[in-house]
């Protein structure tokens, strides 16, 4: 979940890029800068002012105005400082420090010479035009014309010069007011919009700067964060709480996703659940991105969290009852299959009978090899495949498959071949690979037409390409069918799912037989990959290693 502690000590987080940073959040008049700083500031420009115009000009000690200037603005800054809540001083009261500040202003310029700090107004206009918009930037501008250009005016005296410079700072101050103003209420305006649309999401969205901070979080994250975060949540990538891993091991610190995100690091749908209360707790499915700037550098990131906890549940349920009607199927099959052999094996069974009774056995052996898929299916859903590796010759593996096919090829006037090695031997679950078999040669006969032609090819792999664990083999099943769309090669493995062909033209199935097969040659440590052109027909690659793969 969110879960900060400071990927910006490491990685690109730097004391340079710090700094800039702090700096950028006290000159920004859209977010909430420090007042202190801004008035610090503010006064040391005011004495630089009268530092640079003391040296070529009427020295400091000897105009009271300046002086008397430069004393209450020490005195208004200290008050900035000194005040409870950390400059809440300025938050609180911030036309009378506005005011005071140009008070100080006006003093500052009483000197013959004149002085150029007039354009200092501006700031702390700028400041109350943040805080009350237009009416601050009013009252900013009043608030010169007050204490900045009358003073002057009676000091130095009506001239033109004179007047231009009192009309114009205040006039300035009050435009420029206006424009922060316009500029905060469009910001403020766009905030509310955009974060009335997030709510309206229901996917929890996060944004964190570069240091792992969080700058904005919906109303659905929110929830998350309070099942996780009982004790509240400090607003950084890095803290723990009651978050785990699918297998209910707490997810640690390094492995948060917020915090890896705030790294660098950018991922898809990783699983996690937030809280300890079995019965509130919910499952999420995380992705990140990083934000960069138009220099390529890393600003932040980008994370979302889905609730997935409805489908986890609805995937488990639907597990559950394809195992359980699969066994049940299981019993009655057997007994069928069991009485349909008995009645077969009578010597005074009229061949009529017989005949159709070798239907029912067909059909029964169908509907078992059914039931199987679907309970390899459930067992494939809840973990890897269990695999009993034994000895094996997949060249007799092969012949036995080919040998059951044949009877469905020559029925749809297909060819079947097969080009294997007379004997090679493996350490696999020949079951399974049985099972792999009678699925890849099942799809290809009922793909390929009358007049075409299916072959089981297997070759072998030398050791090197397996780093001398034994080598590999490869059983390739090439027909010369429909061929598959390019637009269902990516969807060929997930369950359930048939190709537009398949459906087009009828072809029975339940869209398990590959996706079995995956799941059967990756529990032996292989792949399995699909060629196909649409009109010119589909090879299966399946690569396995002849001895287990070794262990961790």
């Amino acid at each position: 979940m969110l879960a900060p502690g400071g990927p910006g000590e490491t990685g690109e987080g730097s004391p340079m890029r710090s700094y800039l940073a702090a700096l950028r959040r006290v000159v920004n008049l859209v977010d909430d800068p420090d007042p202190r700083l801004l008035q610090t500031a503010f006064a040391a420009l005011v004495l630089l002012d009268s530092l640079l115009r003391s040296s070529v000009g009427t020295p400091l000690d000897a105009a009271r105005g300046p002086l008397v200037g430069l004393g209450l603005l020490a005195l208004t800054t200290l008050a900035v400082w000194v005040a409870p809540g950390a400059g809440s001083g300025v938050r609180h009261a911030p036309l009378l420090v506005v005011v005071l500040d140009l008070a100080a202003v006006g003093l500052v310029r009483l000197v013959p010479e004149g002085s150029a700090a007039g354009i200092l107004v501006v700031l702390p206009a700028l400041w109350l035009a943040r805080l009350h918009g237009a009416r601050g930037a009013a009252a900013a501008g009043l608030a010169a014309a007050a204490v900045v250009s009358v003073p002057g005016l009676l000091y130095v005296g009506l001239s033109g010069a004179s007047l231009t410079r009192a009309v114009l700072p205040p006039l300035v101050a009050w435009l420029v007011g206006l424009g922060v103003a316009s500029a905060v209420t469009r910001a403020e305006s766009e905030r509310r919009i955009s974060t009335a649309i997030l709510d309206t999401v229901d996917v929890g969205l996060v944004l964190l700067d570069a240091e792992g901070r969080y700058l904005r979080a919906n109303r659905r994250h929110q929830d998350f964060i309070d099942l996780a975060f009982p004790d509240g949540h400090a607003g950084r990538a890095g803290q723990l709480g009651a978050v785990h891993h699918p297998d209910g091991r707490r997810v640690t610190r390094e492995e948060m996703p917020s915090f890896r995100a705030a790294s660098g690091e950018e991922y898809s749908d990783i699983r996690i659940w937030c809280g300890d209360d079995p019965l509130t707790r919910r499952a999420l499915s995380v992705s990140a991105r990083t934000l960069r700037d138009d220099q390529g550098r890393r600003v932040g990131a980008a994370l979302a969290y889905k609730d997935i906890t409805d489908l986890l549940s609805a995937l488990e349920a639907k597990d559950e009852f394809v195992s359980t009607v699969s066994h049940e199927l299981r019993t009655p099959l057997a007994s069928i299959a069991g009485y349909v052999e008995v009645v077969l094996g009578r010597e005074d069974l009229p061949a009529p009978a017989a005949e159709h009774l070798r239907v029912v056995e067909r059909n029964t052996v169908r509907l078992d090899r059914l039931v199987g898929d679907l309970l390899a299916t459930a067992q494939a859903g809840s973990g890897p495949l269990p695999v009993h590796r034994a000895e094996s010759d997949l060249a007799v593996l092969v012949r036995e498959a080919v040998e059951v096919a044949t009877p469905a090829a020559e029925a749809a006037g297909v060819e079947l071949d097969r080009r294997c090695p007379g004997s090679l031997p493996v350490h696999v679950d020949p079951r399974r690979i049985g099972q792999v078999l009678d699925n890849l040669l099942s799809n290809a006969l009922k793909h390929t037409g009358d007049g075409g032609r299916v072959c089981v090819e297997v070759t072998e792999r030398p050791a090197e390409s397996q780093g001398g664990q034994g080598g590999l083999v490869e059983l390739a099943v090439c027909d010369t069918g429909t061929g598959i769309p390019p637009d269902d090669l990516d969807r060929l493995f997930v369950r359930f799912h048939r190709s537009s062909t398949s459906r087009d033209l009828a072809i029975p199935g339940l869209g398990l037989g590959l996706c079995i097969a995956r799941d059967i040659v990756a529990a032996h440590g292989g792949r399995i990959d699909v060629e196909s052109e649409v009109g010119v027909g589909t090879t299966v690659r399946v690569l396995l290693p002849r001895q287990a793969p070794a262990g961790p």
